[in-house]
C-alpha cells in the first residue's frame, strides 16, 4: 500500500472515529466467509460500520478521536464496530454473533467518550435500543389519552345499550 493510499485510509478512519458515538474493538479469528458476510450485512442493516482494521494506521486515525481510549487494543486481528446514531445497536448485534461463536471476542468499547470492557458490551446490550425507548415512550404518552377517550364515551354508550335494550324489551312485549 502506498503512502497516498495510507493516508486517505487514515482521514477516512479519522472521520469516522470522530462521529462514532460507539465504537466495539473485537478479536476475531477462524472466522468463515459466510458468518462475516452476515455480520457485515447486519451491521449495514442497521446502520453501523464494521471494519477490519489495519492496527498502525488505526491508532494513528484514532488520535484526538473518542476511540483513542481503545487504540491500545488494536493489536492483532481485530476490527472495530462504529454505532453513530444508536449506542446500544453495535453491542446487541455483536454480542447475539458471540452466543454463536466462541471466534469472536471483545476486547474493549467506547460509548459516548467512555472506555468500557467487554462486561460493559455485554451490559450495554442488554439495555433497549432507541427504537424501543421511543415506543415505550409513544406507548405511555398515548395510554391517558385513550383511557379519558373511554371514560368520555362510557356515559353515552351505557345510554345507548340501556335505550336498545329497553326497546328490545317492548318488542317482546308487544
Amino acid at each position: 500500500m502506498e503512502k497516498s493510499e495510507k493516508e486517505v485510509m487514515i482521514k477516512e478512519l479519522n472521520e469516522k472515529f470522530a462521529r462514532a458515538r460507539t465504537a466495539i474493538v473485537a478479536e476475531f479469528s477462524k472466522l468463515n466467509v459466510e458468518t462475516v458476510t452476515r455480520l457485515r450485512k447486519k451491521f449495514r442493516d442497521s446502520g453501523v460500520d464494521y471494519k477490519v482494521l489495519k492496527n498502525t494506521l488505526a491508532r494513528r486515525a484514532a488520535k484526538g478521536t473518542p476511540v483513542e481510549g481503545v487504540s491500545d487494543d488494536f493489536k492483532g486481528p481485530v476490527a472495530i464496530a462504529i454505532g453513530y446514531d444508536d449506542v446500544v445497536v453495535p453491542a446487541k448485534i455483536l454480542q447475539e454473533f458471540i452466543k454463536d461463536l466462541e471466534t469472536i471476542k471483545i476486547r474493549s468499547a467506547v460509548v459516548e467518550g467512555k472506555k468500557t470492557d467487554a462486561a460493559g458490551v455485554a451490559a450495554l446490550a442488554r439495555l433497549p435500543g432507541l427504537a424501543e425507548l421511543r415506543a415505550k415512550i409513544l406507548g405511555m404518552l398515548t395510554q391517558p389519552a385513550g383511557k379519558l377517550v373511554r371514560t368520555v364515551a362510557e356515559p353515552g354508550s351505557r345510554l345507548a345499550r340501556l335505550i336498545k335494550a329497553r326497546a328490545e324489551a317492548l318488542e317482546k312485549t308487544s
